[in-house]
């Protein structure tokens, strides 16, 4: 990334490979590039240097456009911010990636992923309307609805309080087990990194084992 002083080196050296079925936790303090590797990792940004290959694809050999598709029904995301869209109820928001990868029984099985995180009763209802706890259960849902092969989970309970926090993990893991869905995420808590298959360290935008 460009600056006013010149270049700025926001990760450096990475070289990472993630297996499948495994989940992975990256621990770090705020501006080590967690995000930054995050977001790489998935096509959301690309690299000044180097590449990401996902699901045996170059994603530097692919537009924005390719990359999406790519992602599409492959692909999960759960956000510290939610990242739900505020106009759309439970439901919508949920049947939103379902639509968009061209599923079928769209309806049903949003239904069903919002029943399995315990919002059945609340399906109706638009993210203003719903505790943070309750969103970020909506979140996973939407994320966990298409059946993905890989999940990016960034802070996930940055925005909870522990008990509502603890309760949210808990079903991320829960589905995570059913689906045997890869998983990368991004977190400060060591107990919840501790449930990862592996751990490692970004420290000054490198990436070290975990202790």
């Amino acid at each position: 990334m460009s600056g006013p002083a010149g270049w700025l080196t926001i990760l450096d050296g990475i070289e990472l490979a993630v297996a499948p079925g495994e989940a992975v936790a990256v621990l770090g303090p705020s501006g080590a590039g967690k995000s930054t590797l995050l977001g790489l990792l998935a096509g959301l940004d690309a690299p000044t240097s180097g590449d990401v290959r996902m699901f045996g694809s170059w994603l530097g050999a692919l537009g924005e456009d390719g990359r999406a598709a790519l992602r599409a029904g492959r692909v999960g995301f759960v956000f510290q911010s939610f990242q739900l869209v505020p106009g759309l109820t439970a439901l919508e928001n949920v049947m939103l990636p379902l639509e968009l990868a061209g599923r079928e029984r769209v309806r049903e099985t949003a239904l069903g992923a919002l029943a399995r995180v315990g919002l059945g009763e609340r399906v109706g209802h638009l993210p203003g309307q719903l505790s943070g706890g309750e969103q970020q259960r909506v979140a996973l849902a939407r994320a966990f609805a298409p059946d993905p092969d890989l999940l990016f989970a960034d802070e996930p309970t940055g925005n909870l309080d522990g008990r509502t926090g603890s309760e949210v993990i808990e079903q991320l893991f829960a589905l995570r087990a059913e689906r045997g869905t890869t998983l990368v995420l991004v977190t400060h808590d060591e107990a919840v990194a501790g449930r990862c298959d592996r751990r490692l360290r970004m420290v000054d935008g490198t990436l070290e084992p975990g202790a």
